[in-house]
């Protein structure tokens, strides 16, 4: 049996390692990666796969840098080529990035089966041009893996039992991959902080392209700095944005460069507390069982504020800070919400069954 695999951006690369490992483990099935080169990321050098413990990409598109539209039409045209080519049974998808769209697409119109992995999340925001890619990919696939219950309901709203596919419940292989990283986890080079700290990390175009949001959750970092020296490791978007700010960064701030992920598992692993609005680090901070206070106004992982582990702020100055010193999170993390780590596994069995 050939797969293959779609991938656009570095945690993608990172969540489809966990299961390209289990794939591995199977002497009749052949895995082909393809990297649509979405996102550009210096961090993706020879060395990221060997550390990461990731195969290498089988082919490289080389798509990225343009309009959503132009992005997905290219991509849809060069994955199809792919596809022509390597003739495969199933072709595996992840997200919602744009390159998960396009080769649900392309899959669909060469009649190829399409598995999709992380399936079922919801924002129910419209205008994030995520949602329009998680959904009409689910419309899509064959098997529908999906991370928590949630996703199932999710989907079982919107009339699935009508769709001519198979839902699983799987559990997250974020999960799979934290289990697996931590215990090769590094120290960023430099980093000197003896005490407890606070790891923030503002990416999410809602905030940063919003002077009146990213103001108020600059000032708020602030307020939280005096009390706990915060980590922000700087988003080179956020870092453009910051200059034009009536506010800056305190002192009490540590700001570093981008890390690999190696370092951002050891730093939330270290951390007291993490403050974000990235939606993989949510679920990161449970992983790892820390508190999570996030910088949006709604999240795909609605069973975090369910069972308060994750309080939701917005950009809202007060609200941040009230979080911060107020909040009773809950600090039972021994509930499993995520499949304990055996999610890739569940995922190459059933593939392997279907």
């Amino acid at each position: 049996m050939k797969i293959v695999t779609i991938l656009g951006a570095r945690p993608q690369f990172i969540k489809a390692g966990s299961v390209s490992r289990e794939i591995s483990k199977q002497s009749d099935l052949l895995e082909v990666i393809v990297h649509t080169g979405q996102h550009y990321d210096a961090n993706m050098s020879d060395v990221f796969f060997e550390e990461m413990k990731i195969p290498k990409p089988d082919y490289f598109l080389g798509i990225g840098g343009n309009t959503h539209g132009a992005m997905t039409g290219q991509m849809i045209e060069k994955i199809e080529e792919v596809l022509l080519k390597e003739k495969p049974d199933w072709v595996l998808v992840y997200g919602d990035t744009n390159s998960t769209l396009a080769g649900a697409i392309a899959a669909s119109k060469l009649h190829i089966k399409i598995a999709h992995i992380e399936a079922g999340l919801r924002s129910f925001n419209m205008k994030m041009p995520e949602e329009v890619n998680r959904i009409l990919t689910d419309r899509v696939s064959s098997i529908l893996f999906c991370p928590t219950q949630t996703a199932i309901e999710n989907l079982s709203s919107e009339g699935v039992l009508s769709w001519n596919c198979e839902v699983q419940l799987t559990g997250d292989v974020m999960q799979d991959g934290a289990i697996y990283y931590k215990k090769i986890a590094q120290k960023p080079a430099g980093f000197d902080l003896k005490s407890e700290f606070v790891l923030s990390t503002i990416h999410r175009a809602e905030n940063t392209d919003n002077v009146i949001r990213l103001t108020g959750i600059i000032e708020a970092i602030n307020i939280i700095a005096e009390h706990t020296p915060v980590v922000l490791p700087l988003h080179p978007r956020t870092k453009i944005k910051l200059n034009v700010l009536p506010v800056s960064l305190s002192e009490n701030v540590k700001v570093i460069e981008p890390i690999g992920y190696l370092n951002m598992v050891w730093l939330i692993d270290n951390c007291k507390i993490v403050m974000t609005d990235s939606g993989g680090l949510q679920k990161e901070a449970f992983f790892f069982e820390k508190s999570c206070i996030t910088l949006r106004d709604e999240t795909e992982w609605i069973e975090l504020t369910k069972y308060n582990f994750n309080v939701l702020v917005g950009a809202d100055k007060e609200k941040i800070v009230s979080a911060y010193f107020e909040h009773e999170f809950n600090s039972n993390f021994d509930i499993d919400l995520y499949g304990e780590g055996l999610a890739s596994a569940k995922i190459v069995n059933r593939l392997v069954s279907y």
